[in-house]
């Protein structure tokens, strides 16, 4: 097989959530065992850092391993779903895997994998264990799928768990309240294991110090340590530690209030590595991973920036407390018309979600191009019965390019509701 009719073979023979959803979800991690122990176990070959969380986890797995770069380290990046390729999913040192290397796997496993029927998303991450074990990474940040204790990532034993934010998500799974879904997200508590908290909030600090105290893991809370603020006017952050008088200032170039949530954690993370000799790193070192975040490991759809006239900007920003962050970034954003190109998935709270959206902006509704995506119809008429106003325009594409059409200098374009609609821009 070429690498398309690899990918069309992964994609069509084996179960993928993003695409349909709740069935590709396997309750146990008994297959991802077995796919590696038939590798040699190779997630035992490097040192790992595990990052969960509902959001924030992509934008610090990636803060993480820039930082990690920059002080020399070779470094692996396991993050999903992809945006545009599939190899963006595995990476070292910010270069993307090989597309020659995802046929060797599926090659040389094909037999095996028929015989124990993996879902997709165990495939790429025994692939992405595989890879960096072959790379001889330094360290891996390896981001979690979905939850946390039954992913199929949670068969490493890491230097530290680094847990963002909670929030309402995937909640036919993990639970419908709080303190139910940071108890699975709190799932790669291990032994022993120093855990990173970003963000405190009253309904889930007792659930993660209850679980790491029976794991006797250290526990931190990220903005007990830190305070990190937005300089006004610029893209500069100051940095203050509690205990220590002076501030630091330097350039974060990923935009939102919730990334300072993000470096809080992504700085303790980095404190407690170093303080446990894991690692050595220095101040420059720090600073210089912070700002090149993009430039080394490629990063999109984070409140990203498209165009500036008129102001065009994507973000993959998908649950209530994902959206609610975007709509707080739109507040302080200027414009005089605002234009939202939205789509959505089908197992999200869709009314709910809609609730939250401004109902001054104009709505090019459209849907995403796998099966798991909201009819545009559906959702257009579910939004204009809530006081949205705007019109259904099907295909991603076509309702950015009337949008563009619409739209004067001075005006805002977002696009955005789902991952998949981000990754249609063909402008990413």
């Amino acid at each position: 097989m070429n690498y398309q009719e690899t990918l069309n073979y992964m994609y069509t023979q084996l179960p993928m959530f993003q695409k349909v959803g709740g069935s590709a979800f396997k309750k146990s991690l008994d297959n991802i065992y077995r796919l590696c122990d038939h590798l040699g176990k190779p997630q035992k070959k490097f040192k790992s850092i595990h990052v969960a969380g509902t959001n924030g986890k992509g934008s610090s797995s990636h803060l993480l391993t820039s930082i990690l770069m920059e002080a020399g380290y070779q470094t692996g990046l396991y993050t999903s779903p992809h945006l545009k390729s599939f190899t963006e999913r595995i990476k070292v040192n910010g270069a993307e895997m090989e597309e020659g290397s995802v046929i060797d796997f599926i090659q040389e496993n094909k037999q095996f994998i028929e015989e124990i029927s993996p879902s997709f998303f165990e495939i790429t991450v025994a692939m992405a264990f595989q890879y960096f074990a072959k790379k001889k990474v330094d360290y891996a940040v390896i981001e979690v799928g979905l939850g946390g204790r039954l992913d199929s990532t949670n068969i490493i034993l890491p230097e530290l768990s680094l847990i963002t934010n909670i929030g309402f998500d995937h909640m036919d799974f993990l639970g419908t309240t709080l303190p139910e879904i940071a108890g699975e997200k709190a799932g790669i508590i291990k032994e022993g294991v120093p855990v990173v908290i970003s963000e405190s909030q009253q309904e889930t600090t007792e659930v993660f110090q209850t679980i790491a105290q029976k794991q006797n893991a250290p526990i931190h809370f990220a903005d007990s340590i830190f305070n990190c603020k937005r300089i006004s006017g610029s893209d500069q952050v100051s940095i203050h530690k509690r205990d220590k008088i002076s501030n630091r200032e330097f350039h974060l170039p990923l935009i939102g209030s919730h990334q300072l949530k993000n470096l809080c954690g992504v700085l303790t993370a980095m404190e407690v590595l170093v303080d446990k000799g894991a690692i050595k790193i220095n101040q420059n070192q720090l600073e210089k991973g912070i700002e090149n975040v993009l430039k080394n490991t490629g990063l999109k759809g984070r409140w990203q920036e498209l165009s500036r006239q008129p102001k065009i900007v994507c973000d993959v920003g998908h649950n209530e407390e994902g959206i609610k962050m975007i709509l707080d970034q739109i507040k302080q954003t200027q414009f005089v018309k605002l234009f939202m190109v939205w789509g959505m998935v089908k197992d999200k709270e869709i009314k709910k979600i809609l609730n939250l959206l401004p109902k001054e902006a104009y709505y090019l509704f459209c849907q995403p191009e796998i099966p798991r995506g909201l009819n545009a119809e559906t959702l257009g008429e579910t939004a204009f019965s809530q006081g949205l106003k705007g019109e259904v325009i099907h295909s991603v594409k076509d309702a950015i390019k009337k949008a563009k059409l619409m739209a004067s200098p001075d005006d805002f374009i977002f696009i955005g509701g789902s991952t998949f609609v981000v990754a249609e821009i063909e402008e990413l």
